[in-house]
Protein backbone atom coordinates (compact mmCIF):
# COMPACT_ATOMS: atom_id res chain seq x y z
CA UNK A 1 0.00 0.00 0.00
CA UNK A 2 3.36 1.87 0.51
CA UNK A 3 4.34 1.63 -2.43
CA UNK A 4 1.16 2.15 -4.62
CA UNK A 5 0.95 5.23 -2.73
CA UNK A 6 4.85 6.56 -3.32
CA UNK A 7 4.36 5.31 -7.33
CA UNK A 8 0.93 7.60 -7.18
CA UNK A 9 2.90 10.59 -6.03
CA UNK A 10 5.60 10.27 -8.20
CA UNK A 11 2.74 9.96 -11.31
CA UNK A 12 1.57 13.20 -10.07
CA UNK A 13 4.38 15.31 -9.71
CA UNK A 14 5.19 14.26 -13.41
CA UNK A 15 1.82 15.25 -14.61
CA UNK A 16 2.46 18.31 -12.87
CA UNK A 17 6.46 18.95 -14.24
CA UNK A 18 4.95 18.60 -17.64
CA UNK A 19 2.37 20.89 -17.33
CA UNK A 20 4.52 23.79 -15.78
CA UNK A 21 6.81 23.04 -19.56
CA UNK A 22 3.94 22.96 -21.39
CA UNK A 23 2.82 26.52 -20.00
CA UNK A 24 6.05 28.04 -20.11
CA UNK A 25 6.30 26.89 -23.75
CA UNK A 26 3.83 28.75 -24.73
CA UNK A 27 4.55 31.73 -22.88
CA UNK A 28 8.19 32.31 -24.36
CA UNK A 29 6.04 31.57 -28.09
CA UNK A 30 3.57 34.76 -26.78
CA UNK A 31 6.87 36.88 -25.62
CA UNK A 32 8.17 36.06 -29.26
CA UNK A 33 5.70 37.41 -31.10
CA UNK A 34 5.38 40.25 -29.06
CA UNK A 35 8.72 41.41 -29.86
CA UNK A 36 8.24 40.35 -33.65
CA UNK A 37 5.39 42.98 -33.05
CA UNK A 38 6.91 45.75 -31.17
CA UNK A 39 6.83 47.97 -33.86
CA UNK A 40 3.17 47.52 -34.40
CA UNK A 41 2.27 48.36 -31.14
CA UNK A 42 4.38 51.07 -30.92
CA UNK A 43 2.67 52.80 -33.61
CA UNK A 44 -0.59 51.59 -32.24
CA UNK A 45 0.18 53.36 -29.21
CA UNK A 46 1.44 56.38 -31.01
CA UNK A 47 -1.91 56.57 -32.87
CA UNK A 48 -4.19 55.98 -30.17
CA UNK A 49 -2.53 59.41 -28.21
CA UNK A 50 -2.45 61.15 -31.12
CA UNK A 51 -6.59 60.34 -31.51
CA UNK A 52 -6.43 61.20 -27.85
CA UNK A 53 -5.03 64.76 -27.74
CA UNK A 54 -7.47 65.45 -30.88
CA UNK A 55 -10.80 64.22 -28.57
CA UNK A 56 -9.07 66.45 -25.80
CA UNK A 57 -8.91 69.19 -27.71
CA UNK A 58 -12.35 68.97 -29.34
CA UNK A 59 -14.13 68.38 -25.79
CA UNK A 60 -12.34 71.63 -24.55
CA UNK A 61 -13.42 73.68 -27.54
CA UNK A 62 -16.84 72.45 -26.88
CA UNK A 63 -17.01 72.92 -22.86
CA UNK A 64 -15.60 76.25 -23.93
CA UNK A 65 -18.89 76.79 -26.06
CA UNK A 66 -21.42 75.57 -24.01
CA UNK A 67 -19.53 77.62 -21.18
CA UNK A 68 -20.31 80.94 -23.16
CA UNK A 69 -23.65 79.84 -24.18
CA UNK A 70 -24.58 78.84 -20.59
CA UNK A 71 -23.31 82.10 -19.42
CA UNK A 72 -24.80 84.11 -22.33
CA UNK A 73 -28.25 81.94 -20.97
CA UNK A 74 -27.79 82.77 -17.86
CA UNK A 75 -27.29 86.36 -17.98
CA UNK A 76 -30.51 86.18 -20.32
CA UNK A 77 -32.45 84.63 -17.38
CA UNK A 78 -31.54 86.82 -14.72
CA UNK A 79 -32.30 90.16 -17.25
CA UNK A 80 -35.68 88.44 -17.60
CA UNK A 81 -36.38 87.81 -13.61
CA UNK A 82 -35.03 91.09 -12.87
CA UNK A 83 -37.80 92.32 -14.81
CA UNK A 84 -40.63 90.00 -13.36
CA UNK A 85 -39.11 91.23 -9.77
CA UNK A 86 -40.12 94.91 -10.72
CA UNK A 87 -42.95 93.55 -12.47
CA UNK A 88 -44.03 92.26 -9.35
CA UNK A 89 -42.77 95.11 -6.63
CA UNK A 90 -45.02 97.14 -9.43
CA UNK A 91 -47.94 94.95 -9.11
CA UNK A 92 -47.79 94.87 -5.26
CA UNK A 93 -47.44 98.74 -4.99
CA UNK A 94 -50.54 99.15 -7.25
CA UNK A 95 -52.60 96.56 -5.46
CA UNK A 96 -51.81 98.44 -2.09
CA UNK A 97 -53.79 101.19 -3.66
CA UNK A 98 -56.85 99.20 -5.05
CA UNK A 99 -60.31 99.66 -4.09
CA UNK A 100 -61.71 97.14 -2.34
CA UNK A 101 -64.64 94.81 -4.20
CA UNK A 102 -64.85 94.03 -7.80
CA UNK A 103 -62.57 97.01 -9.44
CA UNK A 104 -59.60 95.06 -7.73
CA UNK A 105 -59.60 92.49 -10.32
CA UNK A 106 -60.00 94.62 -13.92
CA UNK A 107 -56.81 96.98 -12.79
CA UNK A 108 -54.59 93.84 -11.26
CA UNK A 109 -55.32 92.69 -15.07
CA UNK A 110 -54.85 95.85 -17.24
CA UNK A 111 -51.32 96.03 -14.86
CA UNK A 112 -49.99 92.98 -16.00
CA UNK A 113 -50.72 93.96 -19.90
CA UNK A 114 -48.89 96.74 -19.54
CA UNK A 115 -45.38 94.82 -19.89
CA UNK A 116 -46.07 92.68 -23.06
CA UNK A 117 -42.43 92.23 -24.29
CA UNK A 118 -40.96 91.26 -20.99
CA UNK A 119 -43.77 88.73 -20.61
CA UNK A 120 -42.91 87.16 -24.16
CA UNK A 121 -39.30 87.01 -23.39
CA UNK A 122 -39.52 85.36 -20.44
CA UNK A 123 -38.13 81.84 -20.14
CA UNK A 124 -39.53 78.83 -18.42
CA UNK A 125 -38.80 79.83 -15.08
CA UNK A 126 -40.19 83.68 -15.92
CA UNK A 127 -43.38 82.14 -16.76
CA UNK A 128 -43.54 79.80 -13.78
CA UNK A 129 -42.94 83.00 -11.73
CA UNK A 130 -45.58 85.04 -13.84
CA UNK A 131 -48.19 82.54 -13.26
CA UNK A 132 -47.32 82.10 -9.16
CA UNK A 133 -47.95 86.15 -9.44
CA UNK A 134 -51.27 85.61 -11.47
CA UNK A 135 -52.36 83.29 -8.56
CA UNK A 136 -51.28 85.59 -5.83
CA UNK A 137 -53.16 88.65 -7.02
CA UNK A 138 -56.59 85.87 -7.55
CA UNK A 139 -55.78 85.01 -3.92
CA UNK A 140 -55.35 88.88 -2.85
CA UNK A 141 -58.44 89.36 -4.91
CA UNK A 142 -60.44 87.08 -2.85
CA UNK A 143 -59.41 87.88 0.61
CA UNK A 144 -60.27 91.47 -0.56
CA UNK A 145 -63.69 90.49 -0.99
CA UNK A 146 -63.80 88.49 1.87
CA UNK A 147 -62.55 91.57 3.69
CA UNK A 148 -65.29 93.72 2.62
CA UNK A 149 -67.96 91.20 3.26
CA UNK A 150 -66.02 91.36 6.78
CA UNK A 151 -66.01 94.69 7.03
CA UNK A 152 -69.77 95.42 5.79
CA UNK A 153 -70.79 92.93 8.06
CA UNK A 154 -68.94 94.15 11.30
CA UNK A 155 -70.26 98.12 10.24
CA UNK A 156 -73.21 96.10 10.75
CA UNK A 157 -73.22 94.58 14.45
CA UNK A 158 -70.92 97.55 15.47
CA UNK A 159 -71.18 99.26 18.80
CA UNK A 160 -68.89 103.04 18.94
CA UNK A 161 -67.11 104.17 21.60
CA UNK A 162 -66.41 101.06 23.82
CA UNK A 163 -70.18 100.34 24.57
CA UNK A 164 -71.56 97.23 25.01
CA UNK A 165 -74.88 97.44 25.01
CA UNK A 166 -77.63 99.57 22.38
CA UNK A 167 -80.99 100.08 22.08
CA UNK A 168 -82.42 98.72 19.25
CA UNK A 169 -85.78 100.46 17.65
CA UNK A 170 -86.59 97.44 15.13
CA UNK A 171 -89.53 99.23 13.30
CA UNK A 172 -91.33 102.15 13.13
CA UNK A 173 -94.31 101.62 15.84
CA UNK A 174 -95.90 104.63 17.97
CA UNK A 175 -95.14 101.71 20.86
CA UNK A 176 -91.79 101.09 20.33
CA UNK A 177 -89.75 104.10 22.49
CA UNK A 178 -87.68 103.62 26.20
CA UNK A 179 -88.64 105.37 29.03
CA UNK A 180 -85.76 106.99 30.99
CA UNK A 181 -85.87 107.62 34.65
CA UNK A 182 -83.02 110.57 35.60
CA UNK A 183 -80.30 110.31 38.33
CA UNK A 184 -81.51 113.84 39.55
CA UNK A 185 -84.02 116.66 39.26
CA UNK A 186 -84.78 117.52 35.48
CA UNK A 187 -84.81 121.36 37.15
CA UNK A 188 -81.97 122.35 34.95
CA UNK A 189 -80.78 126.26 33.95
CA UNK A 190 -77.64 124.26 32.05
CA UNK A 191 -77.36 121.06 30.58
CA UNK A 192 -75.42 118.89 28.37
CA UNK A 193 -76.90 116.10 26.24
CA UNK A 194 -75.21 113.46 24.03
CA UNK A 195 -75.93 110.11 22.70
CA UNK A 196 -74.80 107.88 20.54
CA UNK A 197 -77.63 107.20 17.13
CA UNK A 198 -77.60 105.06 14.13
CA UNK A 199 -80.67 106.03 12.08
CA UNK A 200 -82.22 103.72 9.75
CA UNK A 201 -84.23 106.55 7.88
CA UNK A 202 -84.90 109.84 9.82
CA UNK A 203 -87.96 111.49 8.66
CA UNK A 204 -89.25 114.93 8.30
CA UNK A 205 -89.56 115.22 12.39
CA UNK A 206 -87.71 111.83 14.24
CA UNK A 207 -87.42 111.80 17.53
CA UNK A 208 -84.07 111.23 19.18
CA UNK A 209 -84.79 112.53 22.80
CA UNK A 210 -88.14 114.04 24.43
CA UNK A 211 -88.52 115.55 27.75
CA UNK A 212 -92.28 117.30 28.43
CA UNK A 213 -94.71 117.41 30.90
CA UNK A 214 -98.45 118.01 31.05
CA UNK A 215 -98.14 121.55 30.30
CA UNK A 216 -95.19 121.21 27.87
CA UNK A 217 -95.11 118.06 26.26
CA UNK A 218 -92.16 119.52 24.14
CA UNK A 219 -89.76 121.01 26.83
CA UNK A 220 -86.61 119.37 25.54
CA UNK A 221 -86.40 118.12 22.30
CA UNK A 222 -83.02 116.31 20.10
CA UNK A 223 -84.53 115.94 17.03
CA UNK A 224 -83.77 114.92 13.25
CA UNK A 225 -85.07 115.99 10.24
CA UNK A 226 -84.15 114.54 7.05
CA UNK A 227 -80.19 115.25 6.99
CA UNK A 228 -79.98 118.13 9.72
CA UNK A 229 -80.60 118.15 13.66
CA UNK A 230 -82.51 120.57 15.40
CA UNK A 231 -82.45 121.22 19.56
CA UNK A 232 -85.76 122.61 21.09
CA UNK A 233 -85.68 124.45 24.50
CA UNK A 234 -88.85 125.79 25.89
CA UNK A 235 -91.03 124.86 23.11
CA UNK A 236 -91.25 126.12 19.54
CA UNK A 237 -89.87 128.98 20.12
CA UNK A 238 -86.03 127.83 21.10
CA UNK A 239 -84.89 126.26 18.25
CA UNK A 240 -81.06 125.55 16.92
CA UNK A 241 -80.68 123.59 13.03
CA UNK A 242 -77.92 122.65 12.13
CA UNK A 243 -78.35 121.43 8.08
CA UNK A 244 -76.71 118.30 6.72
CA UNK A 245 -75.30 116.52 9.14
CA UNK A 246 -76.80 113.41 9.86
CA UNK A 247 -76.61 110.47 7.29
CA UNK A 248 -78.87 107.06 7.50
CA UNK A 249 -77.21 103.74 7.78
CA UNK A 250 -74.31 105.22 9.77
CA UNK A 251 -73.26 106.12 13.18
CA UNK A 252 -72.55 109.79 14.54
CA UNK A 253 -72.30 111.59 18.06
CA UNK A 254 -75.00 113.78 19.02
CA UNK A 255 -74.57 116.58 21.14
CA UNK A 256 -76.71 119.58 22.55
CA UNK A 257 -75.65 122.26 25.29
CA UNK A 258 -77.85 124.79 26.73
CA UNK A 259 -77.33 127.64 29.02
CA UNK A 260 -80.21 129.69 30.65
CA UNK A 261 -77.95 132.82 30.46
CA UNK A 262 -77.75 134.17 27.58
CA UNK A 263 -79.67 131.80 26.22
CA UNK A 264 -76.16 130.14 24.49
CA UNK A 265 -77.01 126.97 22.71
CA UNK A 266 -74.87 124.49 20.61
CA UNK A 267 -75.07 121.39 18.75
CA UNK A 268 -72.60 119.17 18.14
CA UNK A 269 -71.89 116.32 15.84
CA UNK A 270 -69.03 113.70 15.99
CA UNK A 271 -66.88 116.36 17.42
CA UNK A 272 -67.56 119.24 15.68
CA UNK A 273 -69.24 122.24 16.61
CA UNK A 274 -72.30 122.28 13.78
CA UNK A 275 -73.97 125.39 15.02
CA UNK A 276 -74.27 128.11 18.00
CA UNK A 277 -77.42 130.38 18.64
CA UNK A 278 -77.99 133.09 21.38
CA UNK A 279 -81.33 133.87 22.74
CA UNK A 280 -82.56 130.47 23.04
CA UNK A 281 -85.53 130.37 25.74
CA UNK A 282 -83.12 132.88 27.86
CA UNK A 283 -83.92 132.87 31.39
CA UNK A 284 -85.85 129.69 31.42
CA UNK A 285 -85.90 126.73 33.45
CA UNK A 286 -86.88 123.15 32.52
CA UNK A 287 -89.65 121.85 35.18
CA UNK A 288 -89.05 119.17 37.47
CA UNK A 289 -92.31 117.04 36.86
CA UNK A 290 -91.16 115.76 33.47
CA UNK A 291 -90.97 112.50 31.69
CA UNK A 292 -88.25 111.54 29.56
CA UNK A 293 -88.37 109.05 26.44
CA UNK A 294 -86.29 108.01 23.33
CA UNK A 295 -87.00 107.02 20.53
CA UNK A 296 -90.76 109.00 20.69
CA UNK A 297 -92.38 112.46 22.03
CA UNK A 298 -95.14 112.69 24.77
CA UNK A 299 -98.27 113.67 23.80
CA UNK A 300 -100.24 116.84 25.56
CA UNK A 301 -103.06 113.50 27.10
CA UNK A 302 -100.11 111.61 28.90
CA UNK A 303 -96.83 109.71 28.18
CA UNK A 304 -98.91 106.65 26.92
CA UNK A 305 -101.78 108.46 25.33
CA UNK A 306 -102.55 109.22 21.91
CA UNK A 307 -98.89 108.61 21.08
CA UNK A 308 -98.19 108.56 16.81
CA UNK A 309 -95.84 106.38 14.74
CA UNK A 310 -94.35 108.83 12.58
CA UNK A 311 -91.83 110.92 14.55
CA UNK A 312 -90.72 107.48 15.98
CA UNK A 313 -86.62 106.87 15.91
CA UNK A 314 -85.92 103.34 13.87
CA UNK A 315 -82.05 102.18 14.40
CA UNK A 316 -79.91 101.52 17.09
CA UNK A 317 -78.84 104.04 20.12
CA UNK A 318 -76.39 103.72 22.53
CA UNK A 319 -74.55 105.96 24.95
CA UNK A 320 -77.27 108.45 26.36
CA UNK A 321 -75.54 111.07 29.23
CA UNK A 322 -76.78 114.06 30.64
CA UNK A 323 -75.05 116.50 32.87
CA UNK A 324 -76.20 119.88 34.42
CA UNK A 325 -73.84 121.76 33.31
CA UNK A 326 -72.15 122.94 29.61
CA UNK A 327 -69.22 120.39 28.90
CA UNK A 328 -66.01 121.84 28.05
CA UNK A 329 -65.54 121.30 23.92
CA UNK A 330 -62.95 119.12 24.44
CA UNK A 331 -64.28 116.54 26.43
CA UNK A 332 -67.17 116.90 24.22
CA UNK A 333 -64.39 116.01 21.35
CA UNK A 334 -63.56 112.66 23.27
CA UNK A 335 -66.67 111.73 24.28
CA UNK A 336 -66.72 112.00 20.00
CA UNK A 337 -63.97 109.42 20.18
CA UNK A 338 -65.00 105.93 18.22
CA UNK A 339 -62.13 104.31 20.75
CA UNK A 340 -63.30 103.63 24.28
CA UNK A 341 -65.43 107.06 25.36
CA UNK A 342 -68.77 105.33 26.55
CA UNK A 343 -66.85 104.89 29.56
CA UNK A 344 -67.99 108.40 30.98
CA UNK A 345 -71.49 109.43 32.21
CA UNK A 346 -73.52 111.82 33.01
CA UNK A 347 -74.61 112.86 36.92
CA UNK A 348 -78.37 113.53 35.41
CA UNK A 349 -78.28 110.47 32.96
CA UNK A 350 -75.78 107.55 33.10
CA UNK A 351 -76.00 105.22 30.31
CA UNK A 352 -75.62 101.74 31.83
CA UNK A 353 -76.55 103.17 35.46
CA UNK A 354 -79.61 105.36 35.08
CA UNK A 355 -82.88 103.22 34.41
CA UNK A 356 -83.65 103.37 31.03
CA UNK A 357 -86.56 100.91 30.23
CA UNK A 358 -87.19 99.62 26.73
CA UNK A 359 -90.79 99.55 25.20
CA UNK A 360 -93.05 97.71 22.95
CA UNK A 361 -90.40 96.19 20.41
CA UNK A 362 -87.76 97.99 21.40
CA UNK A 363 -85.03 96.02 23.22
CA UNK A 364 -81.17 95.83 24.28
CA UNK A 365 -78.76 93.94 22.02
CA UNK A 366 -74.77 93.93 22.12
Amino acid sequence: MLEDSQMKQNMLHWQTEDMVKKEMDSIRKDLHKLNNNKACVQASENTCKCISEQMNRNIKQVMEQLREAADSHQAQNNETLQQLIQLSRHQASRLAKLELGAGLGQVAVKSFSVYPKEQEASSADGGKLERALMAATADLQRVHAQLALFQRATVNRYLPSGCEMALLFPMRSKHIFAEVTPSMSMSLQTFTLCLWAKVTQALNKTVLFSYGSKINPQELQLLLSGRSLLLKVGGDTGLVEALGVVTDGQWGHFCATWSSKQGLADLWVNGESVARVSGVAEGHELPSDGFILLGQEISRSGIYRDLVSTVVFTGKMTGVNMWDHVLEAERIKEYANQDGSCDSRGNVIGWGISEIVPNGGAQYIN
